[in-house]
């Protein structure tokens, strides 16, 4: 069915039944939301939420030894595997 057809149906249907409908499709959009929220985002805004959690991670990342022993490697050279 087009949206065409769709909106030519709903004005067959009274302002309750319309409005019931409307609730109806809210609600599921609503639970599609809570379900995807990060996939919803636009690019812009979910970089600043990842920037936002980088910056809040960074001391952790600079001091906590667990997280940053790998580091001692960052002078040796690395080579692919063939």
């Amino acid at each position: 069915m087009t949206h065409t057809e769709m909106l030519e149906e709903l004005k067959k249907l009274t302002l309750t039944e319309r409005l019931a409908l409307m609730e109806a499709a809210l609600r599921l959009m609503r639970e599609e939301l809570q379900q995807r929220p990060q996939q919803l985002l636009a690019p812009d805004e979910r970089t600043a939420r990842l920037v936002a959690a980088a910056q809040a991670l960074l001391p952790d990342y600079t001091t906590d030894t667990e997280l940053t022993s790998f580091t001692a490697l960052d002078s040796e050279d690395v080579y692919e595997a063939r």
